[in-house]
């Protein structure tokens, strides 16, 4: 089964388990779909994170995250005067993004997947890539929910001609019903499938892009695309209850903050109802955040950093104050599972001429850049808050999952984590569960959390902001999983969300 932010995502991953592919191919050809069925939330001009775990119980995770541009004589330091802004207006909270030719990090999604495929896949890369490129030449239709994004994305989806060319082909935010074709991404997609993981070191694709950066003012050079390498980390292990949780390591902070809360929750009373789940993960997710501002996090790249983090929350953190994302996880017949989330940021509006790709803008995320903007030594490894997850009892898989959603991502998958392990829920209706999220001093609640815990969170001393509906601000996520009816599988109703699996009869059904 293959879960993903959108039904040709999901359907494009079973494909590939159709022709006898495994997990990791089936995350990789839905993750080269997701960059045309969910663009501009990812693409070849992201970067990201996949999470494998191989029937025999090994895992890996491969962190091909963005890296801070800027190697190589003719390299330069980030003026953050160089960089626009826009405002995504959420509804109940907006956010400030910042863009253009200077906000674009080194990409490492290609790399990254072309290295897991190598390493663990079963099928020819060409394959895995030929559903994407399909997909982006028959065009893809507009649903109510990719609307929505394209609106709240709309100024920087036209902030340059090229991007609006791509997006606005009718001079405004696409609408439901209408459908958007990419013939230059197909091609760059059938590029990557014939020279794999050098597709953005060398060759056209690479100089398409250097070439953009050097006319346009951003900071990508040639020493960056040569010197950017896929990092091959060992996961993060947090027990929880009578379960494993497998996550991002540092120097990525979104699985460190997750184990965080669930440390907490741990040292707490198991929650007995719903309610109190919700309590518990508001006062979790709270503790968590002043982890996130204390002085240990600016040493996530720091030897030792793990065994720092573990002391300090066995010490007690004080209560003192001191990235837009797809997601993809599928899971084979052999429980081998994996966990792929990538993202562009918010885009940076940049299109690199003939090629199709949408370039992040992650020098522009102010999450990113805690420091403040420019400040970054050029090739580190940027943080992030993906956090592709695994949920083990004993050596069998539970769920794999990851989610979408900026900040907000962790505090979906803590959610949805421990509606499975505490509640019993199973993963749709954990997937589906509304979901609240603490922040600032803040705490959002999305439409449908039940009024008995909105008032008990009340009583807690928070003042809660109320969302009429389920929204894509709080999380996109995408699970897959192993149960006593079977396997389970869910794309997030937030995001359009769908999943697919592959019969045993091998016939590809949409679930």
């Amino acid at each position: 089964m293959v879960a993903a932010g959108h039904p040709l995502t999901a359907h494009a991953g079973a494909e590939a388990l159709a022709r006898g592919g495994n997990a990791v191919d089936a995350a990789v050809a839905a993750a080269f779909a997701a960059a045309v069925a969910e663009t501009p939330l990812t693409g070849p001009g992201a970067g990201g994170f996949l999470l494998v775990r191989a029937p025999d119980g090994e895992a890996t995770l491969y962190d091909f995250f963005v890296a801070a541009p800027g190697l190589g004589p003719d390299g330069r330091a980030l003026d953050p005067r160089e960089l626009s802004s826009f405002t995504v207006p959420f509804g109940g909270a907006d956010q400030v993004f910042h863009i253009g030719p200077a906000s674009v990090a080194v990409p490492g999604l290609v790399p990254g997947v072309c290295r897991a495929v190598a390493r663990h896949g079963r099928l020819p890369l060409p394959d895995l890539v030929a559903p994407a490129a399909r997909i982006a030449r028959d065009g893809v239709r507009v649903t109510q929910v990719s609307a929505y994004l394209h609106k709240i994305l709309e100024d920087m989806l036209g902030s340059t001609p090229a991007c609006a060319a791509m997006y606005q082909p009718l001079g405004r935010a696409a609408r439901p019903g209408e459908v958007l074709r990419f013939p230059d991404l197909a091609d760059t997609l059938e590029e990557i499938g014939r020279r794999g993981e050098s597709a953005l070191r060398d060759g056209p694709l690479a100089d398409a892009l250097l070439d953009c950066m050097e006319r346009d003012g951003g900071l990508v050079t040639r020493e960056d695309l040569e010197a950017y390498e896929v990092a091959d980390r060992t996961p993060l292990r947090v027990g929880y209850r009578d379960t494993t949780i497998l996550t991002n390591p540092p120097p990525s902070s979104g699985g460190i903050l997750i184990a965080a809360a669930l440390s907490a929750l741990q040292a707490a009373p198991r929650p007995g109802s719903d309610t109190d789940l919700y309590r518990a993960c508001a006062a979790a997710g709270a503790q968590a955040n002043l982890l996130r501002s204390s002085p240990l996090m600016e040493q996530m790249h720091d030897e030792g950093f793990i065994e720092r983090f573990w002391a300090q929350l066995a010490a007690g953190m004080s209560r003192k104050p001191v990235g837009s994302t797809t997601h993809v996880s599928a899971i084979d017949a052999d429980g081998g599972m994996a966990s792929l989330s990538s993202s562009c940021g918010s885009g940076s509006g940049v299109v690199v001429p003939g090629t199709g790709i949408l370039l992040n803008n992650m020098m522009g995320e102010e999450d990113l850049n805690p420091g403040g903007f420019g400040r970054i030594h050029p090739g580190t490894r940027m943080t992030s808050m993906m956090a592709p997850t695994m949920v083990l009892r004993g050596d069998a898989p539970v769920v794999a999952l990851g989610s979408a959603g900026s900040n907000r991502l962790r505090s979906a998958i803590l959610q949805v984590v421990t509606a499975i392990v505490d509640l019993g829920l199973d993963i749709p209706a954990a997937v589906a569960r509304p979901r609240i999220h603490p922040e600032a001093g803040a705490l959002d609640v999305e439409g449908g959390v039940p009024e008995e815990a909105v008032a008990a969170l009340v009583a807690d001393g928070y003042a809660p902001r109320r969302w009429d509906a389920l929204n894509l601000f709080f999380g996109g996520v995408s699970a897959v999983g192993a149960g006593g009816s079977g396997l389970r599988a869910a794309g997030d109703p937030r995001r359009g969300g769908g999943a697919a699996g592959v019969t045993r009869d091998g016939e590809v059904v949409a679930l």
